[in-house]
């Protein structure tokens, strides 16, 4: 029985692959994000029905968090939550988290309150069947190019929050960032937050070091610790105080972060 070019380079794959999956941590690395973005994409083609029967509602959330939550244990990610009772407020509140990697999904989705919609780049829109289902899941999305529109978007979600009971979750450094520790933090999520005169909820994710890291291409498993820190209220807070808020709330941040990555003992 002769064996054919196609037949031969199957049985290549299929002997090279696992080898280079279990010898190289660089190959694994590049499998495991790759699988990593096209099963979100596999998931939101799922999702999108159930959302759609609703229309755009933030109550979609509740789906798409579910359909996200065993993610974390295809990958052996142990994930451990304290101060969930921080979130235990009736008033709407404005969550301003770490943004390490797009791993920072996982951590989001394992804590994420009950009408709670995150504020995203416009451009998340577009990406096909993951854009779609975020629109129906309300997510709030802004032009962070258009200052002006930012504002605007931004002056909307205020009153939102207010009118239809809706807390939002901001990544205050506006980008991911692998340095081990926070950026500067942009001011957007503070002021939403005083001028809808509501609490500001800070929320830690430890360092993914010890198991993850996209500068060494690595990716393995590992745990990290997801902190929710005591609100922060902004009632009778100006505009003029949003400079020592935004401050006051990252050195808190910062403290908490180097806190967890010592007892992880993820490098510093």
């Amino acid at each position: 029985m002769e064996i054919s070019l196609g037949q031969w380079i199957l049985i290549l794959i299929l002997v090279v692959v696992p080898l280079l999956y279990e010898w190289s941590t660089t190959f694994k690395y590049f499998c495991k994000m790759a699988f990593y973005n096209s099963y979100i994409l596999f998931l939101a083609v799922i999702v999108i029905p159930m959302c759609a029967v609703r229309g755009r509602n933030v109550e979609n959330m509740k789906l798409i968090r579910f359909m996200l939550l065993h993610v974390k244990y295809l990958y052996g990610v142990k994930i451990e939550v304290r101060g969930s009772e921080n979130f235990n407020i009736k008033e709407p509140y404005v969550i301003v988290s770490n943004h390490q990697s797009s791993l920072d999904l996982l951590g989001m989705m394992e804590v994420l309150p009950d009408r709670c919609v995150p504020i995203a780049k416009k451009e998340l829109m577009y990406m096909g069947t993951v854009g779609l289902a975020c629109w129906l899941g309300g997510i709030i999305f802004i032009n962070r190019k258009k200052t002006d529109d930012a504002i605007n978007v931004m002056s909307e979600a205020a009153q939102t929050m207010l009118s239809e009971d809706v807390r939002v979750w901001v990544f205050p450094e506006g980008t991911r960032n692998h340095s081990g520790s926070m950026l500067p933090f942009k001011r957007g999520a503070f002021h939403l937050a005083v001028q809808a005169q509501v609490p500001v909820i800070p929320v830690v994710i430890s360092s993914y070091r010890d198991f993850y890291s996209k500068k060494e291409r690595r990716f393995t498993t590992g745990r990290c610790t997801v902190e929710i820190l005591p609100p922060m209220p902004t009632k009778g807070l100006s505009a003029d105080d949003v400079p020592a808020l935004t401050e006051r709330v990252r050195q808190a941040m910062l403290v908490a972060f180097d806190g967890l990555s010592v007892e992880l003992g993820a490098p510093q």
